[in-house]
C-alpha cells in the first residue's frame, strides 16, 4: 500500500512538470501580441520564440531519452527540472527579442530531458495493470495546462508585464524539485563511462530543424519556393545519413529494431496520426467561430476550451476503462468518435448552432482521451526495460511531428483551396467572401476524416492481429 503511494505522488511530481510544459506553451500564444508590441518587433519575429522551442525539444528528445536510458531517467528528468526552472527565470528578463530567444532554448533543453523521461519513468513505478491509468494521470495535467493557460495569461497581463507568463513557473518547478527530491529514488552510479552516439545526435538534430525551419517558411512563403524544397530535401538527406549511421554504429543513439516491433510501430504511428487529425480544428476553428461566425474572441475561447476540459474529465476515466477492458478495443472505440467528429465538422456552416459546435469538440475530445491513455501504454508495455526512455522520446517526438504536420497539412489545404476560388495566392480569410473559406474549411475536414480513417484502419488490424495471436497462444 505504501509503494503505491509512493507511486502516485511520484507521478505527482512528473505531473506537475507535464503542466508546467504545457501551460508555458499555450500560455505565451496569448501573450505573442503583448511580448511584439513592448520588443518594438513585428509579430513573425515574435512567433520564433514558440518555434525556437519547439524545434529545440523535438530535436533532443531522442537523446535525452538515449541518455535517461543510460544514466537513469529520474536523474536526467531531475537535471531537466533544474534547467527548465532556470529557463524560465530568464524568459521573464526582459532584455530584447535575443535574449528572449537564448532563455527559450534553455527551456527546451530542460523541457525535452523531461519530456524524454516521464513516459519511462512512469511505466517503470507501475505494474502492467495500472499503466493506462497512470498515463491517463498525466492526461489531467496536460488538460490542466491547455485550459490554465489562455484564462491564466490574459489575467497575468491584464495585471502584471508579459515577464510573469514565464516566472510563474519558478514556484512551480521549485516545488516539483523538491517533491522530486524527496520521492524519486537514488540513481545508481555507473561503474564505467558509456558510448553514446553523438554523431547520430548531430544528424538527428540537424534534420527537425530542417523539417521544421522549412515548414515555418512554407506557412510563410509557400510551400513551392526554392528554400522550403532545399529544407526539405535536406531533411530527408540527413534522416538517411542518420539511419545509416545508426545501423553502422556499436551503441546507436536509436535502437531501430524497435521498429520491426509491430505494436510498437503500429501504436506509434497511429499517434503521429491522431496528433495530425486534431491539428486541424486547432487551426481552422479559431478561423471559423471568430472570422465566419463573427463571434467574440473571448466566447470562441470559451468554446473551444471544451476541448481540453473534455479531456480533463474523460482522462480518469479512460485510463480505468484501458486497464480493466482490452486497451486495443479501448482505442478503436476511441477513434470510431474521432472519425464520427471530424465528419460532422465537415457539415459546419453559417446556421451550425453554438451547441451543435461544442457537441463536435466535446466528441472529438472524447475519442481522443480513450485513445490515447490505452495506446500510451500500448507503446511503453511493448519494448523492454532498457529501452524505456527512447520509447518514451519517440513518443513524444510522434506527438509533435503530427502536430506540426497537422498544423501544416491543414494550412496548405485551406488557403491552396481559397486561393483556387480566388485566382490569385490567399494567406488570409478574405472577409468579402465568407463562401470561399467555408469551402475551404469543409475540404480540409473531409481530409482530417480521411486521416482519422486511417488511423482507425491501423488500430483495427492491430486488434486483428493481436486477437489472433491470442487465440494461437
Amino acid at each position: 500500500m505504501k509503494n503505491n503511494r509512493k507511486s502516485w505522488l511520484i507521478l505527482v511530481a512528473v505531473g506537475l512538470f507535464t503542466f508546467m510544459s504545457t501551460l508555458d506553451s499555450s500560455i505565451i500564444n496569448i501573450a505573442l501580441p503583448t511580448i511584439a508590441k513592448q520588443l518594438k518587433i513585428p509579430m513573425n519575429e515574435a512567433t520564433w520564440s514558440v518555434s525556437t522551442y519547439l524545434i529545440v525539444v523535438s530535436g533532443l528528445l531522442i537523446f535525452f531519452g538515449r541518455l535517461g536510458d543510460i544514466f537513469g531517467k529520474i536523474k536526467i528528468f531531475k537535471i531537466g527540472t533544474v534547467i527548465f526552472t532556470l529557463g524560465s527565470l530568464l524568459a521573464g528578463i526582459n532584455l530584447g527579442i535575443y535574449f528572449l530567444l537564448f532563455a527559450r532554448f534553455i527551456q527546451a533543453v530542460g523541457a525535452a530531458m523531461t519530456m524524454s523521461n516521464s513516459f519511462g519513468i512512469t511505466t517503470e513505478s507501475f505494474p502492467a495493470d495500472k499503466r493506462a491509468r497512470a498515463m491517463s494521470f498525466i492526461g489531467v495535467f496536460v488538460s490542466l495546462g491547455a485550459v490554465t493557460g489562455p484564462g491564466l495569461g490574459g489575467l497575468i497581463l491584464q495585471f502584471l508585464p508579459w515577464s510573469y507568463i514565464f516566472w510563474i513557473n519558478v514556484p512551480i518547478g521549485l516545488f516539483a524539485m523538491l517533491m522530486g527530491e524527496k520521492l524519486f529514488p537514488k540513481t545508481a552510479k555507473l561503474s564505467q563511462t558509456p558510448e553514446i552516439d553523438y554523431l547520430g545526435t548531430l544528424l538527428f538534430f540537424l534534420a527537425i530543424i530542417s523539417l521544421f525551419l522549412g515548414v515555418e517558411l512554407g506557412q510563410i512563403s509557400g510551400f513551392d519556393t526554392p528554400p522550403v524544397i532545399i529544407l526539405s530535401v535536406a531533411s530527408l538527406g540527413l534522416l538517411a545519413l542518420f539511419i545509416i549511421q545508426e545501423n553502422k554504429t556499436r551503441v546507436p543513439l536509436i535502437q531501430l529494431s524497435l521498429f520491426k516491433n509491430q505494436l510498437f510501430s503500429i501504436s506509434l504511428t497511429a499517434a503521429c496520426f491522431i496528433f495530425m487529425t486534431n491539428f486541424f480544428a486547432n487551426i481552422i476553428m479559431p478561423f471559423y467561430l471568430q472570422s465566419y461566425l463573427g463571434w467574440e474572441a473571448g466566447f470562441a475561447g470559451l468554446i473551444l476550451m471544451s476541448f481540453p476540459a473534455t479531456m480533463l474529465i474523460i482522462s480518469p476515466i479512460g485510463g480505468y476503462l484501458g486497464d480493466k477492458f482490452n486497451k486495443e478495443k479501448i482505442t478503436a472505440v476511441g477513434i470510431v468518435i474521432v472519425v464520427i467528429s471530424q465528419l460532422g465538422y465537415t457539415r459546419l456552416d453559417y446556421r451550425s448552432s453554438v451547441w451543435l459546435i461544442v457537441l463536435l469538440t466535446v466528441l472529438n475530445a472524447l475519442g481522443t482521451t480513450l485513445f490515447q491513455s490505452s495506446n500510451n501504454a500500448l507503446i511503453m508495455n511493448s519494448v523492454e526495460k532498457q529501452y524505456l526512455g527512447v520509447a518514451g522520446s519517440i513518443n513524444a517526438l510522434a506527438r509533435n511531428l503530427g502536430m506540426i504536420s497537422g498544423i501544416s497539412l491543414a494550412t496548405i489545404v485551406l488557403f491552396m483551396s481559397m486561393s483556387k476560388q480566388v485566382g490569385r495566392r490567399v494567406t488570409d480569410y478574405l472577409p468579402n467572401h465568407p463562401e470561399y473559406f467555408l469551402k475551404a474549411m469543409q475540404l480540409a475536414f473531409y481530409l482530417s476524416t480521411v486521416l482519422a480513417i486511417i488511423t482507425l484502419c491501423l488500430v483495427s488490424f492491430r486488434l486483428i492481429t493481436s486477437s489472433n495471436h491470442k487465440r494461437r497462444v
